[in-house]
């Protein structure tokens, strides 16, 4: 371990990637410390920045900390993450003063294993590829990717926790292109299984269907499709989002009054606006323009993942740095899309903002593997990344893989 250590590219540490996300949490600190308000706001921000701190050191230490020997027990982290999200329906779980059970309490401390169950996945995922990396084309390789994400799935959606779920399946689906499988298997699949969907859908969506009334999250879709349907109000919370988001216009009222009359601010009616609808207080501080900023921020730490992906000295190394991008790409588009009614209501940190040490800290852990991968020793002198640089390979059979993205 030692000895790997040292064959490291230094050179290639990535501190403007640490940089841009301290940057993003420290204005997640100032948001859930006007989330809090006059009350709980101190308290926010404290346990924010100490997230963040603490976060800080994890990847410190996972940067350093060779992702191939951390792949070494993926099978023993898969099967501890699918226990303990199955463990929030035991004695073990708690509501967290919310409507369903989707933490874990242990002594002191209280976490939510769904957070932590995306990166296990992705290490997963990316360390089952690494070994069938010339099974890739087989349909028995995408039998297993399936199987292996879907179980941890299903016991995420019992929960219920839809969010999670589509962040899960989101991470596979990217992950199965990457790796190179062909379109001979994916296409068939897409063509049956993607209109299939939409049918189903569609009739459970009729007014009168059984599942409609059961479902609460297809009563969801139903109200954001047909919000003049809305006896229930369940479009209210982000209707409220909208018009604080609004109510910043292009600078936003933090530029305008230094912070003062936070009292009267549209946030202040949206529930959960510290965590699921943040955004709702990044519009209205921020405005247009200071919302534009803090989605380039975001854009910049995927763009770094993507870039760490693209010179990976492995398969391995590959395929986990775009995991942890797709993670990130799909958990930032989908909470701001679900807080401006483009994408129906349910509940998604957004990363390094929202509050949350669960979100923190895989968010974290992401991160610092993303920067492991990026400063592995070159195995090739040769620009980009081949399947025989990577593996060491004489083999006829390998083939190159250009990377640019």
């Amino acid at each position: 371990m030692i000895k790997r250590i040292k064959e490291y590219d230094w050179k290639k540490y990535n501190f403007s990637l640490l940089m841009v996300v301290i940057i993003i949490c420290l204005i997640g600190a100032f948001c859930v410390k006007m989330a809090g308000g006059e009350e709980y706001g101190s308290s926010f921000m404290r346990n924010q920045i100490v997230g963040m701190m603490f976060g800080v050191i994890i990847v410190l230490i996972l940067s350093i900390f060779d992702y191939h020997f951390i792949c070494q027990f993926t099978i023993v982290y898969y099967i501890a993450g699918i226990l303990l999200t199955a463990a929030t329906h035991t004695s073990l779980g708690t509501n967290n003063n919310t409507d369903v059970k989707r933490w874990v309490k242990l002594g002191p401390i209280t976490f939510q294993p769904t957070e932590l169950m995306k990166i296990i996945l992705i290490l997963t995922l990316a360390t089952v590829y690494a070994k069938l990396r010339n099974k890739v084309h087989k349909v028995s390789t995408l039998l297993i990717v399936f199987i292996i994400t879907m179980v941890p799935v299903t016991v995420i959606l019992l929960q219920p926790d839809l969010s999670s779920a589509l962040v899960s399946v989101f991470i596979m689906a990217v992950l199965v292109f990457a790796a190179g499988t062909t379109y001979k298997i994916i296409a068939p699949i897409i063509i049956v299984v993607l209109p299939s969907a939409v049918v189903f859908l569609w009739y459970n969506l009729q007014p009168g269907s059984a599942l409609l009334s059961k479902i609460y999250q297809l009563r969801r879709i139903y109200v954001w499709l047909h919000p003049e349907d809305d006896p229930g109000m369940l479009n209210w919370q982000q209707n409220n989002c909208i018009r604080a988001i609004a109510s910043g216009k292009l600078y936003g009222k933090y530029m305008q009054d230094g912070g003062e009359g936070t009292l009267s601010r549209a946030y202040n009616s949206v529930s959960v606006n510290e965590s699921d609808f943040i955004w709702a207080i990044v519009g209205e501080e921020f405005g247009f323009l200071g919302s534009c900023l803090i989605l380039m921020l975001f854009a910049i730490v995927i763009f770094k993942c993507f870039s760490v992906a693209r010179k990976a000295q492995d398969f391995q190394g590959k395929l986990i740095a775009i995991g942890v991008a797709a993670m990130f790409m799909f958990q930032v588009f989908a909470n701001i899309c679900v807080a401006t009614r483009l994408f129906p209501n349910t509940g998604l940190p957004l990363p390094f903002i929202s509050n949350g040490l669960s979100s923190m800290i895989s968010s974290m852990i992401g991160i610092g593997l993303v920067m492991n991968v990026g400063i592995q020793p070159a195995k090739s002198s040769n620009a980009g990344f081949t399947m025989r640089h990577a593996y060491g390979s004489d083999s006829a059979r390998d083939i190159d893989v250009d990377l640019d993205l």
